[in-house]
């Protein structure tokens, strides 16, 4: 997996990346296909707000998050994406399956 984190007018500390890096782990537990993934920091005066793309084979998965804390904005950021990689997941799991189950009762 190829991880890319920036920050917009704030700086990325080791801090902030470990940070960061070990939340993303959760959602990589879940779903072993992501290639890419970026990470966009930013301060936007009272507001922190983290973004977070994440390339699967076939989709981009976009969240963002804002809060006055940014370490809270990243909890809520994998927490958003966490749900969405799961619902992606469902979706092509369940699609395979439908096909299977149509194959039997045709036969």
């Amino acid at each position: 997996m190829n991880l890319n984190i920036t920050g917009h007018h704030v700086e990325v500390t080791e801090a902030l990346h470990n940070y960061v890096t070990s939340k993303l782990e959760r959602v990589i537990r879940h779903f072993d296909l992501v290639t890419n993934t970026t990470v966009i920091l930013s301060v936007q005066k009272l507001n922190q707000k983290a973004e977070v793309t994440v390339h699967v084979r076939g989709k981009d998965i976009y969240v963002e998050a804002e809060s006055a804390d940014l370490y809270a904005a990243i909890d809520l950021m994998i927490d958003k994406l966490d749900r969405q990689v799961v619902k992606h997941k469902e979706k092509t799991y369940d699609h395979g399956r439908d096909a299977l189950k149509r194959q039997s009762v045709e036969t």
